[in-house]
Formats: structure tokens, sequence, C-alpha cells
């Protein structure tokens, strides 16, 4: 018998009562983000093993008492016991807590505060902490005023060129109330700054006050190895490096073409879909409080998009697909969406994993580690999806030598193939730029390429 749920960073099993320090640390992780509950009885595969109903309840008591003395501020957790198919569980349950940071007493704010990531309770970096500070106090860092900044450091034709792409009509003069309307501005103590938001979508110099938030791109040679075919670094306001990186990954692919008629169609080898959802969401959902660099890297099988900080929210890699959304930058997002770079929210995962499927395509994957998420999208690859040698494919190139065209009943009438391996070898040959194909239905036939 299993246990109706699965392991994520709301949810750790447990198969035996661990010491009471690890449960404090694991309560803990919970309550700096999104609550959760601890299991004792199940297996780490979900299996249902069960404690003594003694030991379930003597913990109950005491369980409460160390949690509640040990954390700071102080943690009320609801402790319980759980029976499924005569196995008795002990369940710790906290919500999401109000007054972040948490941390164990004993080891003080900078060594004892504790959150999750994925089914694991990691030691917080002095970054994260100081994230839950915001969140404690209902702030957004993109949000947050750039205190060397004023709102001259706002580029007033870029806001121009958005709130026109949002209304079609000119705007004249810009004013503050409109600015706040957005959180491009923040005024305190009677002075008013650029945002976080204003300099990274507006700012005349973004790259002067947040020198790490740019995108990196490069492409590789091979599927692991670090020697650079190409590589630009895509500076200036979110807008611009998200068109600098999209053009850069679309030129780095391969594409194939039809010809229908008098046009010819080009079709990327992975969807452009898939890579627009994956830059955006790397761009809008990153931590920008991390000095580090938003990075893509395009191998012979894959495109990586790395982007710093976890997840935001009860979010995971398993969940992705429902289109759950948690905005770790609310400002950001608002104007992407009001830009027209973003349909809805939450659309972004669900449509990258559809629009690979239709393709048939291998399936994308999301990776959470240690302060960073990766999006991962393969490409189609000979080796790797079409593994045919050159003798199986010189017959079909063979016969070009006696006709400039073939159809698909030329290959499988003089070669004595079936359809669908006759398919199969001709798609691999336009793979290899050997053959191209040209027209669509019972008119396709197929011709020599000039490479």
């Amino acid at each position: 018998m299993k246990y109706p749920e699965i392991e994520s960073s709301t949810l750790e099993f447990k198969e035996n009562m661990p010491q009471k320090d690890q449960i404090v640390k694991t309560v803990i992780g919970f309550c700096n983000q999104n609550g959760g509950k601890l299991v004792i009885g199940v297996a780490d595969n979900g299996v249902i093993i069960g404690i003594p109903a003694e030991e379930a309840s003597a913990a109950v008591e005491s369980l409460n008492q160390a949690i509640y003395s040990s954390s700071t501020p102080p943690i009320l957790p609801f402790v319980y016991t759980q029976t499924i198919h005569d196995k008795t569980l002990l369940v710790i349950e906290v919500s999401s807590g109000t007054t972040k940071p948490y941390y164990r007493k004993s080891e003080g704010l900078e060594k004892g505060t504790y959150i999750r990531l994925g089914p694991m309770t990691l030691r917080a970096t002095a970054d994260v902490i100081e994230e839950l500070k915001w969140q404690a106090r209902g702030k957004c860092f993109d949000m947050m005023p750039v205190y060397e900044t004023t709102e001259k450091d706002l580029d007033q034709d870029k806001i121009r060129e958005f709130l026109e792409l949002k209304t079609g009509e000119k705007e004249g003069k810009i004013s503050k109330e409109l600015l706040r309307s957005y959180y491009l501005v923040a005024e305190e103590h009677a002075h008013t700054y650029a945002t976080t938001a204003g300099i990274l979508l507006f700012g005349k110099e973004p790259g002067y006050h947040f020198t790490e938030a740019m995108i990196i791109c490069s492409h590789f040679k091979g599927i692991e190895g670090r020697e650079a075919l190409a590589s630009i670094d895509c500076t200036g306001t979110l807008f611009e490096q998200f068109e600098r990186a999209f053009d850069f990954i679309i030129s780095r692919l391969s594409k194939s073409f039809v010809i229908e008629g008098p046009r010819r169609t080009e079709t990327l080898e992975i969807p452009k879909e898939a890579i627009r959802e994956a830059l955006l969401n790397m761009i809008v959902h990153r931590n920008y409080h991390l000095r580090s660099p938003s990075k893509i890297a395009i191998y012979q099988n894959r495109i990586e998009f790395f982007s710093p900080g976890i997840f935001f929210g009860p979010l995971n890699p398993q969940n992705l697909k429902l289109g759950l959304s948690f905005i770790r930058n609310p400002a950001l997002c608002k104007v992407f969406r009001e830009a027209h770079y973003i349909e809805k929210l939450g659309s972004g995962f669900p449509t990258i994993f559809t629009s690979y499927e239709k393709r048939g395509l291998k399936t994308p994957s999301i990776i959470e580690g240690e302060g960073f998420v990766k999006c991962l999208l393969p490409r189609p690859t000979v080796d790797d999806e079409l593994p045919l040698m050159i003798d199986e494919l010189q017959p079909i190139i063979d016969l070009f030598s006696t006709a400039t065209e073939l159809t698909m009943a030329d290959v499988t009438k003089n070669l004595g193939l079936s359809r669908t391996t006759a398919g199969r070898r001709l798609d691999t040959l336009i793979k290899l730029g050997k053959i191209k194909k040209m027209g669509k239905g019972r008119s396709t036939v197929y011709c020599r390429s000039n490479n």
C-alpha cells in the first residue's frame, strides 16, 4: 500500500523516527516557504511501513514542545497520528509562516535558516534569507527602490513605445501616477527612486545598476564539451535581451523546407513557441537579487536555459504541466503581459510540453537545483532518433543517378521497402541535407540537394 501523495517541496517521508534536530530543520524549511507536512512511517518510495503506535503517541506531545522551543520565531506545529490499513503514521504539519525567516535558535539566523528544495531540506544562503525578509513585509524585489537612481534614470521614449504598443495611441507626458501604477518608481522620505522593474524594463543603463542581469548565450560543439562555436552577451533592457537571445537561438538551429506551390515553407527543428516560452520564463521569473547571469547553452542534442533562483511558490518539475503560476516578479509580469509577450500566466510550461508532444519529439525536462532552475529542450539528432547506417541510405541515393525526382512509390517499388521504412530513410536524408522534399500530399516528390 502506497501513500496517496508523492514527495515534494511540501511533503517529506521518513521510514523511521528521525532525530528531533532533523525534524526541527524540516519544519523550519516548510514554514519558510509554502508549508508542508512530514509523514513518519512511509518509505522513500511511498510504501506505507508504519511505526509502533506507542512511539507515535509519545512523540505527539514531545515534538510540539521541541519544535516550539527550538525555533525563532516560535512555530506551533500540528502533530497527529494517522492510521492507514492498520498502519500507524505520525504526521507533523505546518502552514507557511507569516513572520519569515524562521531559524533554529541554537544556530542563529545566518546558519539556522532552512528552506525546502524539492524533497530536500537545505541551509538558506544570505540572499535567500534577505528574500524571506521581503516576503514577510509583503515586498517583491522587482518593486524595491534602487537607491542610487532617480526617475530620470528611466528612458521616457522606451516607456512611450510600451504604452503605444499596449493602447495603440501615442502618449504625451508620462505622469508620476502612471509610473507608480506600473511600479516603475517608488517614493521614500520625499524622494522618488526608480525601482528594480523600472531599471530592468526601461532603464537608460540597466547593466550599470544590475551588472549580472544579463543572458550569456553560447553554442557549444558536441553534447558535453565547452568548445564554443559562437557566443554573445545579451545586455540592455529585458525586452532587448529577449530579442537578442531569441534571434541567436534561432540562428543556430537547423531548418527544413517544403515547397508548397509557389511558396517555400520553413520549419525549425524544434517548436519556436517552446523556445519563446522557455526564454520568457527564464527572464520574467528569475531571481534578480542573485548576482549571477542567466545562461543559454546550445548543444548538439539539447538547449539548456539556466535561471538563477529556485521555484517561487509550491511549484516543482512534476506539477508544471498543470499550468500553476506563482509570481516572483509581479511588476515584470504585468508589463510583459501588457506588451503582449505573455498571453496568460501559467501557460508557459504547458505550451512547451504540448508543442513538443505535437511534433513527436522527446519530452523537455525541468531541473531544480541548489540555487537554480534549468529547462532542457531536446534537439532531434540523427544519432538519437534515426540511427541508420549509410549503407542503408545509399540505395536511395543511387536511385537519383537515373532520375532527378523520386516519389515515395518509386522508392518502395525499386527497393522493396515498406512505406514506413522508406519514409523514415527519406526523412533521414533530408535531415542530413542530402535530399529535399517538394510538394505536399500525393504530389510530394524528392530531389537531390545542392549540398
